[in-house]
């Protein structure tokens, strides 16, 4: 990711990629159960799903804890808003008409596995990251792009979890 000088409202967004040796319908497996998330990621640390749900499903809706060194814990709702076995798993967090941020995991036959994509847009909806800039309006651009790093290290992390339980 290059230094692009994005602000909050510019809906700044981040991707990875991996390939991994397994089949897409094993990979869907590990990216679609969000109670299973937490094992594979730094930042949250529980997720549910909610209103009496027990998978994924589009408009379903889940219940996710985090926690970050300078932003401290919080909870978020988010919704189901892409639920295509195999192929696209997206949620959006918060109001799916506003969230604060749009993730998706995007999967792809290639040849004897799967291509796995993790993408994520800030916004365009408030988050946590808001208060910050909010304290700090002059530094609103170092603040996206330390937090874009941040959720692209975490990202990567999570792929590379995800593979390892994939090939296993």
């Amino acid at each position: 990711m290059e230094w692009t000088g994005a602000r909050y409202a510019d809906q700044p967004t981040v991707e990875v990629a991996t390939w991994i040796a397994a089949p897409p319908g094993r990979v869907w497996e590990l990216v679609s159960d969000v109670t299973r998330m937490p094992e594979m990621s730094a930042e949250l640390l529980s997720a549910r799903w909610a209103d009496g749900v027990t998978g994924p499903a589009f408009g379903a809706r889940f219940v996710g804890r985090s926690r970050h060194a300078q932003l401290g814990e919080w909870e978020t709702t988010s919704t189901v808003v892409a639920c295509d076995p195999g192929r696209e798993f997206a949620w959006a967090v918060g109001d799916p008409a506003l969230p604060s941020a749009l993730w998706r995991f995007g999967l792809r036959p290639d040849g004897d596995g799967t291509d796995l994509s993790q993408w994520m847009r800030m916004g365009p909806g408030r988050s946590g990251l808001s208060f910050a800039i909010d304290a700090m309006p002059d530094k609103e651009q170092k603040i996206v792009f330390v937090r874009l790093r941040e959720f692209e290290r975490s990202m990567s992390a999570t792929l590379a979890q995800v593979k390892r339980r994939a090939e296993a």
